[in-house]
C-alpha cells in the first residue's frame, strides 16, 4: 500500500495549541505523527541565526591573519611575497571551491556535523603552521587544511541557514550573517596584530586555532538543523515544512547543480561579478593592504586597526544592503556597489602615507560599507534564478569569488616584488570593478530568462 503527498491534519486540543502532520507509513506500518507547536513569541529561527552569527564570528579569526603574516614570514624565512601569496591563494581558492560541496554535505549530514568538522580542521591547520620551516608546509597547513575548513564555514553556510529557517526577512538575515565575518575581523584583527608585533606570528596562529576550538561545543549543543526539529514552520511561513530526508550523493549533486546552472547566462554573470568582488576585497585589501601601508611607513598595528575599522562599517553596510535587497532590484544595487568601489580603489595610491589622515579614514569608512554589501543581492539573485538549488549555486558563485581573490593574492605579491609598489594593482582592480558594475546590469530577471528554473516568490516584492 502506498501513500500520496503529505496531507497536514490539524487538530486542536482544549487550549487550541497543537497541530499534527501525518507522514507516509514507516517500516512498521504505523503512521508517525510530527507534532507542530504553536509559534512562540520569539521564533526559534532567530536563536538559530544568533548561534550562526556567533559561530562565524569565532571562526573569523582565520581570515584576519594572512595579511599580518607576509612581512614576518618574509623576514624570518626569506620567502618572497609571491611565495607567501601562493599559500594564501590556495587557502582562498579552496575556501570557495569547498563551499558548494559543503552546502550539499549539510543537506546530507546536517549543518551541525559539517560545521563542527570544519572548525576542527581549521584548528588543526592553524596549529600545524607553527611547526613549518618550508614554503610547502605553509601551503599544506594554512593553504589546504585551513582552506578546506574555512570553505565549509563559507557564506554557503549562511545561505543554507537562511533558506531553511526563514521565508520572510531573508535579505535582512543574510546581511546579518554576512556581517558576522566582519564582526570577527573587528574582534580578532587588532588582537592578532598586537600579538604579531609584540610576540611573533606563532602565538597569533595558535590564537586562531584556539578560537576555532572554543566554538565547537557551542555549535554542537545549540545549533539546530531544521525548523521541523522544534516542531515549527520556518519564520514567515504559513504551513509546517517536514524535515526532508537526507540527500545522498553530495558530491554528485553539487556537480549536477553546477552543470545545470552553467547552461544559463545569469550564472556566468554572477560568477564573474563575484570573482571581481573577491579580487578587490579578500585578495587585495585583506591580503595586501597592511604590507602596502607598511611600505609607506605606517606601523603594522595602525594599518591593521584600519582594517578592523572596515569591519565596523562592514556590519552596518551589509545589514543595510540586506534591508535594501528586500525592497529594490538586486542587479541595480550590485551595479552601484561595484562602481563606487572601483572609484575608491583608483584613489587609494594617493591616500597611503606614514600617518592616518582624514582622506584615508574616509576611504576606510566607505570601503567598510561596501565590503560585502554585494552578498545579499547576489544570494537573492541565486535564489531567484535557481530556487531550491540556490544555496549550492551560490556556493559555486562563491568559488569564483575566492578564485578571483586567490589570483590577486598571488599577482599582487608578484607585482610588489617586480615593481616595488602596489600602485598598478590598485588601479587595475578599480578597472575590474567598473567592469563588474556593467555585468550586473546585464543580468536578466528570472521572468526574462528562457528556461530558467522556477523559484519561490520572495515574501517582499522587489521593486526598483
Amino acid at each position: 500500500m502506498s501513500f500520496g503527498p503529505l496531507v497536514p491534519l490539524r487538530s486542536a486540543d482544549q487550549g487550541g495549541g497543537v497541530t499534527q502532520t501525518l507522514s507516509p507509513k514507516n517500516g512498521t506500518g504505523a503512521l508517525p505523527v510530527h507534532p507542530v507547536r504553536r509559534p512562540p513569541r520569539v521564533h526559534p529561527a532567530w536563536y538559530v541565526a544568533a548561534v550562526t552569527f556567533v559561530t562565524i564570528v569565532g571562526a573569523a579569526a582565520f581570515a584576519s591573519l594572512p595579511g599580518l603574516l607576509i612581512d614576518p614570514l618574509h623576514a624570518e624565512f626569506g620567502w618572497s611575497r609571491g611565495t607567501i601569496g601562493l599559500a594564501v591563494s590556495v587557502n582562498l581558492a579552496l575556501y570557495g571551491l569547498t563551499a558548494p560541496f559543503a552546502a550539499a554535505l549539510m543537506d546530507r549530514f546536517g549543518i551541525r556535523r559539517v560545521v563542527v568538522c570544519a572548525l576542527t580542521l581549521i584548528a588543526a591547520g592553524a596549529g600545524a603552521a607553527v611547526l613549518m620551516t618550508e614554503p610547502w608546509q605553509f601551503v599544506l597547513s594554512w593553504g589546504v587544511a585551513v582552506g578546506l575548513g574555512s570553505g565549509s564555514m563559507a557564506l554557503a553556510f549562511s545561505a543554507t541557514v537562511t533558506n531553511r529557517w526563514f521565508v520572510a526577512r531573508r535579505g535582512l538575515v543574510t546581511g546579518l550573517l554576512t556581517a558576522a565575518g566582519a564582526s570577527g575581523q573587528l574582534v580578532f584583527l587588532p588582537l592578532l596584530s598586537w600579538i604579531v608585533d609584540r610576540h611573533d606570528w606563532r602565538p597569533a596562529a595558535l590564537t586562531v586555532a584556539l578560537a576555532a576550538l572554543v566554538v565547537v561545543p557551542f555549535v554542537w549543543l545549540l545549533l539546530r538543523d531544521h525548523p521541523a526539529d522544534v516542531g515549527l514552520p520556518p519564520y514567515g511561513a504559513k504551513e509546517f515544512v517536514p524535515r526532508p530526508a537526507p540527500v545522498s550523493g553530495a558530491a554528485s549533486r553539487a556537480v549536477r547543480v553546477l552543470r545545470d546552472a552553467a547552461g544559463t547566462g545569469p550564472f556566468w554573470l554572477l560568477a564573474g561579478t563575484f570573482a571581481i568582488c573577491g579580487a578587490s576585497t579578500n585578495g587585495l585589501i585583506k591580503t595586501h593592504f597592511v604590507p602596502a601601508a607598511h611600505d609607506h611607513g605606517m606601523q603594522i598595528t595602525a594599518a591593521a586597526s584600519l582594517l578592523a575599522v572596515i569591519g565596523v562599517f562592514d556590519i552596518a553596510g551589509t545589514v543595510a544592503s540586506g534591508w535594501l535587497t528586500d525592497r529594490f532590484d538586486s542587479r541595480r544595487l550590485l551595479a552601484v556597489y561595484y562602481a563606487l568601489r572601483g572609484v575608491a580603489l583608483m584613489f587609494l595610491p594617493l591616500l597611503l602615507a606614514p600617518d592616518v589622515r582624514p582622506p584615508m579614514i574616509f576611504f576606510i569608512v566607505f570601503y567598510g560599507l561596501d565590503w560585502v554589501a554585494t552578498v545579499p543581492p547576489t544570494i537573492a539573485l541565486c535564489r531567484e534564478h535557481y530556487g531550491e538549488d540556490g544555496a549550492i549555486v551560490f556556493g559555486w558563485v562563491l568559488a569564483s569569488h575566492q578564485v578571483g581573490a586567490g589570483a590577486v593574492a598571488v599577482v599582487g605579491g608578484m607585482a610588489r616584488d617586480a615593481f616595488g609598489s602596489y600602485d598598478l594593482v590598485w588601479v587595475a582592480s578599480g578597472a575590474l570593478c567598473a567592469m563588474a558594475a556593467l555585468m550586473a546590469l546585464v543580468i536578466r530577471r528570472r521572468s526574462e530568462t528562457p528556461g530558467s528554473p522556477e523559484a519561490p516568490e520572495t515574501p517582499v516584492a522587489a521593486t526598483a
